[in-house]
């Protein structure tokens, strides 16, 4: 039997390339290269685009996947296949934040008829964009905490009554969020004005446009959604810390964090937060997959935080994890949404483009 041909893309002009690169380590080495044919493309941080072909051997080091060896090519060549190879089953792009994650790669995949895994533009554009995505919440009747957003230029003409309207509204601790990034990349906790002050400038940094968020005492539950039009969810799973905050350095270098799965809640919270995470998806016209984290008070009060398009997907992530504990392995996980790329990709042949 033929093997498929798969194209894997990471790395990206984002604050979160690194991270792409790492999850692009493991699941090359966690897929079946029996089943598939495995060409890679590397988009490096300044966005010129490399490609590697017929990778079959284990990637020790992940330096090799920054091909440092190979000259820049153009995309749409790249994003074919070698003369006397079938086209690509599909594209998988293990990309993090914007210009990879936030709708802009699948409206190129979109454009050139491409099957490729995950959210498609609208999808992947509204979970991106913390505000957005908390509108769409708010309409599918979602429970969330309070929150303040503006805009850099806002910030700069109105600061003063900016900063009095996240004190009306908020009360401290606060989070302050880049609008459109995540791995925690660019977040802040703050506990007083100074704080506040300091992170809204480390936000902007990152993005024209942030979030702060109401802060609770709450434990950190999140839940994995895999599927098209019928999702389906797993057990929930808890973030423990060992540091105040979970951010970026926490997650990918210290490992100051570690992952219940599943959680211990009751059987009717763990209901209720895979229902909502159903909700979430759907408020978003999520494909593939899909991670929804909540907040959970001490008296099972739930709210929904946030939710990611393209989750940490290395093999020790929690989205990867959770399947893991619902019987369904890493390289199945990775069959599982290829399969599920071109499911969504046959669906959308049925479409008409004429009125002939």
């Amino acid at each position: 039997m033929a093997k498929e041909n798969i194209c894997i893309l990471y790395g990206g002009k984002s604050a979160e390339h690194d991270v792409s690169i790492l999850t692009a380590q493991n699941v090359l080495n966690a897929i079946d290269k029996d089943a598939y044919r495995i060409d890679i493309i590397y988009i490096t941080n300044d966005g010129q685009w490399k490609k590697k072909t017929d990778i079959v051997n284990e990637i020790s080091d992940n330096d090799y996947l920054r091909l440092n060896d190979v000259e820049a090519g153009d995309i749409s060549r790249l994003l074919s296949t070698e003369e006397g190879q079938q086209s690509y089953s599909a594209v998988f792009p293990l990309l993090h934040g914007p210009n990879g994650e936030d709708g802009t790669m699948q409206g190129l995949f979109e454009v050139l008829d491409l099957p490729y895994v995950g959210n498609g533009v609208l999808a992947a554009s509204s979970t991106m964009d913390k505000l957005v995505m908390k509108q769409l919440f708010a309409h599918r009747g979602l429970p969330q905490l309070p929150y303040v957003s503006f805009l850099r230029s806002e910030y700069q003409k109105y600061e003063g009554n900016i900063l009095k309207l996240v004190h009306d509204k908020l009360e401290y601790p606060v989070f302050v969020k880049p609008a459109n990034l995540g791995s925690s990349v660019g977040i802040s906790k703050c506990n007083n004005e100074e704080e506040l002050k300091q992170g809204i400038e480390e936000a902007f940094q990152f993005d024209r446009k942030l979030v702060i968020e109401q802060g609770i005492d709450a434990r950190e539950i999140e839940v994995a959604v895999l599927g098209n039009d019928y999702p389906e969810t797993t057990l929930p799973g808890e973030v423990i810390k060992d540091v105040a905050f979970y951010d970026y350095k926490s997650k990918y270098k210290d490992g100051k964090i570690r992952l219940d799965i599943p959680a211990d809640l009751d059987e009717e919270v763990q209901m209720t937060l895979r229902n909502m995470a159903v909700e979430a998806f759907k408020a978003t016209d999520c494909s593939g997959l899909l991670r929804a984290d909540f907040f959970v008070t001490e008296d099972n009060q739930i709210f929904i935080n946030e939710t990611n398009a393209m989750p940490g997907f290395t093999a020790y992530s929690m989205y990867p994890s959770l399947w893991e504990n619902m019987g369904l392995s890493y390289a199945d996980l990775i069959k599982k949404l290829i399969e599920l790329a071109k499911e969504k990709h046959e669906d959308k042949k049925k479409n008409k483009y004429s009125i002939n």
